[in-house]
C-alpha cells in the first residue's frame, strides 16, 4: 500500500490541534492489535516496563518449588497417563508446557535472588525428565525430544549458578550426586536422534570444564566417592529392611550405572593417575556400587597405568569375553597386545 512521505504527513498532522490529536491517538490505541497498543504505552510511560518484561520477572521461588514437586509426583504417579485423576485431560496433552514453564522460570530464579528454590525445583525436574527416558511418564514417545529440553545444557547453567553461587565445596557435594543420577552413556533422549540429541554432551564433559584445578578434580572425587558409598549403603539397607532382594536387577542397576558414567571414571583415571590423588582410584575401581564389563575396563586401564602389563592383558581379555564387539575395549586390547578370545575373532571377522 502507498504510504505518506514524512513531510506530507507532518504538514497534515500540523494543521490539527491537541484535542483532535488526542482523539486519534485514543483510536489507534482503542482498535489497534496488542503489538500496537504496547507500542503507544510505552511511548506515554516509558519507565514502565513492556508487558512481555513484566510476565519475566522473577517467580514467586516458593511457590514454583511446591509446584515442581506436584509436577514430579504427578508424573511418577501415572496422573500424566490417565492413571488417576489427580490431572485434567487438557494437562495432560499440555504437560511439555507446564514443565517448560517451570524450568524456565527455575532457571530465571538461580540468578534472581531464588537460587535455593529455583536450584530445588530443578534437580526435581530434571530428575523426573531424565527418568523419562526409560519410563512413560507422559503421551510421548520420546519425551525429552517432545520437551525439546537439551538436559546437558540445562545442567550446565545449573552447575556455574551452584559453583558461583555456593562455592566449590558446596557445589561439589550437590553436583556429585546428580552426576551419578542424570548421567546417560547415549544421551537422554530414547532414540537418540533429532535437533535436541545433536545438541547433548556427556555430563563428564560439563564437569570437566568446571573444573579447572588439579585440587578441584581430588575435592570433587572426594564428594563423587561419597555418592557412590550412600548408592552402595542405600540398598544395603533395603536388604535389611526386608525389601525383595534380586541379584540380577541389583547387578544390571550396577552395570548400567557404571557404563553411564563410563567417561567420567575416565576424565578421573586421567586425571589423578600418578598425582597425589592416585589413591582415590583404587576406591573407585573396588567399589561395590560399580559392576559389569566397565569396571574391569577401569581396572585393566589402572593397572596399564601403574605398569602392570600382565594384569592389564588379563582384565583387557576378561572384558572381551563379556563384550567381544565393544570397541574401546578391542583398541585397548590391541594397544597392549592382550590375547582375544575366539568370540572376538568372529566378531571381526563378520565385521
Amino acid at each position: 500500500m502507498d504510504r505518506m512521505k514524512r513531510d506530507v504527513f507532518l504538514a497534515k498532522v500540523g494543521r490539527l490541534d491537541a484535542d483532535r490529536l488526542r482523539h486519534i491517538l485514543w483510536n489507534l490505541y482503542h482498535r489497534g492489535g496488542s503489538a500496537l497498543r504496547e507500542r503507544i504505552e510505552g511511548l506515554l510511560d516509558p519507565d514502565k516496563p513492556a508487558r512481555g518484561e513484566v510476565a519475566r520477572e522473577e517467580p514467586d521461588a516458593s511457590f514454583l518449588r511446591e509446584e515442581a514437586e506436584e509436577f514430579c509426583r504427578h508424573a511418577r504417579s501415572g496422573a500424566y497417563m490417565g492413571g488417576t485423576r489427580d490431572v485434567s485431560p487438557s494437562e495432560r496433552i499440555r504437560w511439555r508446557h507446564t514443565f517448560r514453564r517451570l524450568v524456565d522460570s527455575a532457571v530465571c530464579c538461580l540468578g534472581h535472588g531464588g537460587f535455593e528454590e529455583g536450584a530445588g525445583a530443578l534437580e526435581q525436574l530434571l530428575g523426573v525428565l531424565c527418568e523419562a527416558s526409560d519410563i512413560d511418564f507422559f503421551h510421548s514417545e520420546d519425551a525429552v525430544q517432545a520437551a525439546k529440553l537439551v538436559v546437558s545444557d540445562v545442567v550446565r547453567t545449573l552447575w556455574k549458578a551452584s559453583l558461583e553461587y555456593e562455592g566449590f565445596p558446596a557445589f561439589a557435594h550437590r553436583a556429585a550426586p546428580q552426576l551419578l543420577r542424570w548421567e546417560r552413556a547415549f544421551g537422554w533422549t530414547r532414540y537418540g536422534e533429532g535437533a535436541v540429541a545433536e545438541r547433548e554432551v556427556p555430563l563428564a564433559s560439563v564437569l570437566a570444564g568446571l573444573l579447572t584445578l588439579p585440587d578441584m578434580w581430588m575435592t570433587f572425587a572426594d564428594s563423587y566417592l561419597r555418592a557412590l558409598d550412600a548408592e552402595a549403603e542405600a540398598s544395603g539397607r533395603a536388604q535389611k529392611a526386608g525389601a525383595a532382594h534380586r541379584p540380577d536387577v541389583e547387578r544390571h542397576a550396577r552395570e548400567e550405572r557404571t557404563r553411564n558414567l563410563a567417561r567420567w571414571h575416565g576424565a578421573l583415571l586421567e586425571r589423578l593417575a600418578g598425582s597425589d590423588g592416585e589413591e582415590r582410584l583404587d576406591r573407585l575401581v573396588r567399589h561395590p556400587a560399580l559392576d559389569g564389563p566397565e569396571k574391569t575396563f577401569l581396572q585393566a586401564r589402572l593397572a596399564h597405568a601403574r605398569g602392570d602389563a600382565p594384569r592389564a592383558r588379563a582384565l583387557a581379555t576378561r572384558c572381551l569375553e563379556s563384550l567381544p564387539g565393544h570397541e574401546s575395549f578391542l583398541a585397548f586390547a590391541d594397544s597392549i597386545g592382550a590375547p582375544v578370545p575366539p568370540s572376538v575373532k568372529r566378531v571381526r571377522s563378520q565385521r
